[in-house]
């Protein structure tokens, strides 16, 4: 339609009025607990890598842990002071309390007791004493040695050297025999021995910022047990945890053995990751709308 000159619309019809309506802001319970959720720092990860390697025509289970990352702790009893005897008490226990255990093996050679046969050391505090002396059976077959760890660093450690040192350990087991000294194998250890069992044992690689544990999944001789942590794993030291009795504990690749009765435990924990508050919603508020919310003609 074709207006008169010299009469605006305005004019002609009157001027129009637009109620100004308060900008709202406001967010809904979900929407904030989402937004909250993208604003929290998230629980620590877990670097914690578990597989299967042939070494030699025997299979091994393997667990990486980076001691930087992963809870790598030691058990041995509960606080009735009875030992918990397996990994499935563990891992009982750690779901007890809203965790998990990541990973679990048997950690160094016992009485009939259960008491460890050398140093164990859990927090800072040691039960049984460091053996240097030459003795029966594996554990007593010289060198021995202690795999330490604590602030994101881990050693295996022959036990004189352990016993000079006298290094920093926030955990601590002694076992034996060593497996791997300096790039070496033990000298004791012969190419066609037939004492053939499953066995587990842990070395350490990249400076001590990883603990590498394996096990065989069928019977193997000390000389290519220790040759697979050498010349694979590439650990420099590796210490032999122990032999027949030995359990694996690793949900990723299938391996949750929950038997046996045997001493020390060491496994990665899982704990239960802290809850996300949601906060309150708050109150709707007014805002004032600003000169670019108004309506123009």
């Amino acid at each position: 339609m074709k207006m008169s000159e010299g009469i605006s619309a305005k004019q002609r019809y009157g001027a129009r009025k637009t109620p100004r309506v308060p900008f709202r802001r406001t967010l809904t319970v979900p929407a904030l607990a989402l937004i909250t959720a993208f604003l929290l720092p998230a629980p620590a990860a877990q670097a914690l890598e578990c597989y299967e390697e042939d070494f030699r025509r025997t299979t091994y289970s393997v667990c990486k842990v980076d001691l930087r990352l992963d809870d790598l702790r030691l058990w041995h009893h509960g606080p009735d002071g009875v030992p918990y005897y397996n990994l499935g008490a563990i891992a009982d226990a750690m779901a007890e309390k809203g965790g998990a255990l990541s990973f679990g093996m048997n950690a160094g050679m016992y009485h009939e007791d259960r008491a460890p046969v050398g140093l164990l050391r859990i927090e800072g505090k040691s039960t049984g004493r460091l053996i240097t002396r030459a003795g029966p059976g594996n554990f007593g077959l010289l060198p021995n040695g202690v795999f330490c760890w604590g602030s994101g660093r881990g050693a295996v450690i022959e036990s004189r050297t352990f016993a000079r040192k006298k290094p920093r350990c926030r955990f601590a087991t002694q076992s034996g025999p060593m497996l791997v000294i300096g790039g070496k194998l033990h000298p004791k250890f012969g190419p066609n021995s037939t004492s053939r069992y499953v066995r587990n044992g842990v070395g350490v690689v990249r400076g001590g910022r990883y603990a590498v544990f394996a096990m065989s999944r069928s019977r193997v001789n000390f000389h290519n047990f220790a040759s697979f942590f050498r010349d694979r794993l590439k650990t420099p030291n590796a210490l032999y945890l122990d032999g027949n009795v030995s359990r694996l504990y690793a949900p990723s690749i299938g391996r949750t053995d929950r038997g046996g009765r045997f001493g020390p435990i060491v496994g990665v924990a899982l704990a239960k990751p802290p809850p996300i508050p949601v906060p309150k919603p708050e109150r709707e508020r007014s805002v004032p709308s600003s000169s670019n919310d108004r309506h123009r003609h």
